[in-house]
């Protein structure tokens, strides 16, 4: 019989005030939790720093838990838009992380993590929560939300699988949308 073969998945719920993670192994069908967290940052703080906070969080768990995967929720774009650009500069932060670290990152919608956790891409956060306190095992649901969307968008990667489709494509450009899969450099 062959080896089951573990993988261990970081999920990342990026923000600049707090970027929920979510640490998960899978072996064959069985998912279990190793760790689980938030990344706070002040309020106060210059953004610069904020983002030096999250980048080093972020090193740090990648160095400690090695691993192979990243899965990272897509930017959601709501009405604010300087949310928006904070979030998306704390999502490239993360993302450079694992390109130092040689791991290779995919990304996920909402409705796509969604789906791929509760089997209903409209599905309202409580039933996301529950989903992944029941996937993992766990006693009760994590704390804080973040943490929990962090399980999810690891879950999301372990429960579809590795595809070249969910690679992070730099927003809408190379190779998702009907674009070219060549290189922007050439």
């Amino acid at each position: 019989m062959a080896d089951i073969v573990k993988q261990t998945i970081i999920g990342i719920d990026p923000g600049y005030a707090i970027t929920g993670y979510g640490i998960i192994e899978k072996s064959g069908n069985r998912l279990k939790v190793i760790d689980y967290g938030v990344i706070e940052t002040k309020p106060k703080t210059d953004f610069e720093v904020r983002l030096l906070t999250i980048n080093e969080h972020v090193r740090s768990l990648l160095e400690i838990y090695k691993p192979d995967y990243m899965a990272i929720e897509e930017l959601f774009l709501s009405r604010n838009t300087t949310t928006a650009i904070g979030t998306a500069q704390a999502r490239g932060v993360v993302i450079v992380e694992a390109a130092r670290a040689n791991i290779p990152v995919y990304e996920f919608t909402p409705g796509q993590i969604k789906l791929a956790v509760t089997g209903y891409g409209k599905a309202e956060k409580k039933q996301v929560q529950m989903m992944v306190t029941r996937l993992l095992s766990l006693k009760e649901i994590p704390k804080p939300d973040d943490a929990a969307d962090g399980l999810a968008v690891a879950i999301c990667l372990a429960n579809t699988g590795i595809m070249a489709s969910g690679k992070a494509v730099a927003g809408y450009q190379y190779g998702r949308y009907g674009y070219s899969n060549r290189s922007p450099l050439g």
